[in-house]
């Protein structure tokens, strides 16, 4: 049977090398991306001259009638999907909660909560054997945040990582019994340019100190842990959050 993948905000980290290896394992992706065409280009093309089979889909996964335009493109371009990456994701400035003003804070769980539970019902829909699926595989991109909190930084990032946590727990729960496998992953400082958009380029530097490998990882490191969780190995593995931290 034809396996098919959406990758949300795949244009470039950990979304990127996560698409273009579930794509050498035979999975043909919908490379999804928010503004940045010509990356999302870019890994399409590696994944095309690997002699994968992959499409890039512009959607905003905060606005339900972009997500669904996507799900639709997938369906006549690539066929019925059997995984889901729920990747997207912001971070913003360091900043106090005291500083933060509320228009940062619905962007933060617009696009880091409510995009990927939108995304989840679309896949649901089509995975699961209620809906007449054959069931598959969602992996949820968390962060080690969800556990250390990012106090003075990113407080509101963290916060939209825990609910992906328990989503992922009740979500799992709630589908299990229709074929449906439910995991995330909870990367820690990762070498990626999020870290830039936040403001702090050399964050993985600053802060590597902390990890008990006293290094950053790399996005094919975690892309590695979601592959491992979308894939037939990890059949008997659903509910679980899977921490890619170096020890941290």
């Amino acid at each position: 049977m034809k396996q098919v993948l959406l990758v949300t905000g795949a244009s470039r980290g950990i979304g990127a090398a996560t698409a273009v290896l579930a794509a050498a394992q035979g999975f043909s992706v919908a490379v999804n991306y928010t503004a940045q065409a010509a990356a999302a280009d870019d890994v399409v093309s590696c994944i095309r001259a690997a002699g994968g089979e992959a499409i890039a889909i512009q959607a905003d996964v905060a606005q339900e009638e972009q997500v669904l335009a996507m799900f639709e493109t997938i369906d006549t371009k690539l066929g019925r999907l059997t995984a889901l990456v729920n990747n997207a994701g912001v971070v913003d400035v360091a900043a106090r909660v005291d500083e933060m003003s509320v228009a940062r804070l619905k962007r933060m769980f617009d696009i880091n909560v409510l995009g990927s539970f939108i995304c989840a019902r679309e896949a649901i829909r089509r995975m699961s054997t209620r809906h007449g699926g054959t069931g598959g595989a969602i992996v949820n991109v968390s962060s080690a945040a969800s556990r250390l909190g990012s106090p003075g930084q990113y407080v509101d990032y963290a916060a939209a990582k825990g609910a992906i946590d328990v989503f992922t727990t009740g979500l799992a729960k709630e589908v299990a019994a229709e074929g449906i496998r439910v995991n995330a992953v909870r990367p820690g400082l990762i070498e990626t340019d999020i870290h830039a958009s936040g403001g702090i380029p050399d964050r993985v530097k600053q802060l590597e100190h902390l990890v008990p490998m006293q290094r950053g990882g790399s996005a094919d490191e975690v892309a590695q842990a979601i592959c491992w969780l979308l894939s037939p190995g990890a059949s008997y593995t659903t509910m679980s959050l899977l921490d890619v931290s170096g020890g941290r």
